[in-house]
């Protein structure tokens, strides 16, 4: 049920993002006649007065089509009402109106989790948990497990503390060819580790995954504060927290592009999210909210990416049309955009399958 619940949210997702452009289309009194859930072929559809409504096979995404181009449309080349014949304002309000839905829908998402279930905080234990020791890292080759918590580097302990797994990384970085010693806690017993972390490009690595994301779990239990009947504490608790999400996702976007080498790994796909986000439905059913709102920022942020099939990459034409004060040949975008549609669906289905993979026990 969890996972199911998970996929229905995700679907939401997609539609909110859909239904973005669709009104902004249809209140601007521009032809939509295509609202998709999914790519491929249709599972279902209905057919209404102006517009097909379907679901399709394959759950990456959706798309709005318009009859500017279709073969079978009765519909004058020269109508006003067309998408291409409108002013680029017009269809750049339309194209970015998809973002702008799933940042408002993530902002009440959080409005309704402040209102009714509270701000997340985590009660931190001491030491930082490992959630994966690398196969033939130092780390592992050491004797370091998968779930074993570090309580302190060098007789110093890390505390109890969103600071710790900073300490940790910050002071396995600064010791390339510097023997540690590693007191661990497994399953409520001691034990030491002694390990020397690698030299690479200055920085010293042991072979674990440290760096928050999905599948990362910080050592404590998250505890929720809420706001007595305060509309203001509320609305001003949403804001605060989306934004620490929305600096928080671009940083990490950020350090994607920058150290893509290290970080591509904890890029994370349809079925890595859905299995988290059942994790999440199972063990703290109320920190979905916050998932939500997570997950829906980051289809904003990685929509407005200026990368052909996304709607940045739609932008950047308009952009350059924009600025050149005539459009980019229609040639070059269906080219440009048909192969990023390839490229977008191809690493989809390559995330689906590395991330199964992952799920099966070892």
């Amino acid at each position: 049920m969890s996972v199911l619940a998970v996929i229905l949210l995700l679907a939401v997702l997609i539609f909110v993002h859909e239904l973005g452009h669709f009104l902004a289309a249809r209140l601007q009194g521009i032809y939509a006649n295509r609202f998709s859930i999914g790519f491929g072929p249709i599972l279902w559809k209905y057919q209404g007065e102006q517009t097909e409504y379907a679901l399709r096979a394959l759950p990456l995404g959706g798309f709005v089509g318009f009859p500017d181009d279709d073969p079978d449309s009765t519909i004058p080349p020269n109508d006003p009402n067309l998408l291409k014949n409108r002013p680029v304002l017009d269809r750049a309000i339309v194209i970015s109106a998809g973002v702008i839905a799933n940042l408002v829908f993530a902002y009440f998402i959080l409005v309704g989790q402040m209102a009714f279930v509270g701000l997340p905080t985590i009660d931190y234990n001491p030491g930082v948990i490992v959630p994966e020791a690398i196969a033939e890292g130092v780390a592992a080759a050491a004797g370091v497990q998968n779930g074993d918590v570090v309580t302190a580097i060098n007789g110093k302990p890390l505390g109890a503390s969103e600071t710790a797994m900073n300490t940790l990384r910050q002071t396995i970085e600064s010791s390339p060819g510097t023997p540690l010693q590693l007191s661990i806690e497994r399953k409520g017993q001691p034990v030491n580790v002694t390990l020397t972390p690698k030299d690479e490009s200055g920085k010293g690595k042991i072979g674990v995954k440290l760096q928050p994301h999905f599948k990362t779990q910080p050592n404590g239990k998250v505890v929720y504060y809420k706001h007595p009947s305060n509309p203001i504490a509320v609305f001003t608790m949403a804001s605060n927290e989306f934004q620490r999400i929305v600096v928080l996702t671009v940083g990490g976007f950020g350090q994607l592009l920058s150290n893509f080498r290290n970080t591509a790994e904890q890029v994370a796909g349809p079925v890595a999210i859905v299995a988290t986000g059942a994790r999440i439905a199972q063990t703290d059913f109320a920190s979905l909210f916050n998932f939500t709102a997570l997950i829906s920022i980051n289809l904003a942020i990685i929509n407005i990416l200026p990368l052909p099939a996304l709607d940045g990459g739609q932008l950047a034409f308009l952009l350059v049309e924009g600025l050149r004060g005539k459009p980019v040949p229609s040639k070059i975008q269906d080219g440009v955009m048909q192969t990023g549609l390839v490229l977008l669906l191809g690493l989809g289905v390559f995330l689906i399958i590395r991330d199964t993979v992952n799920l099966i026990p070892q």
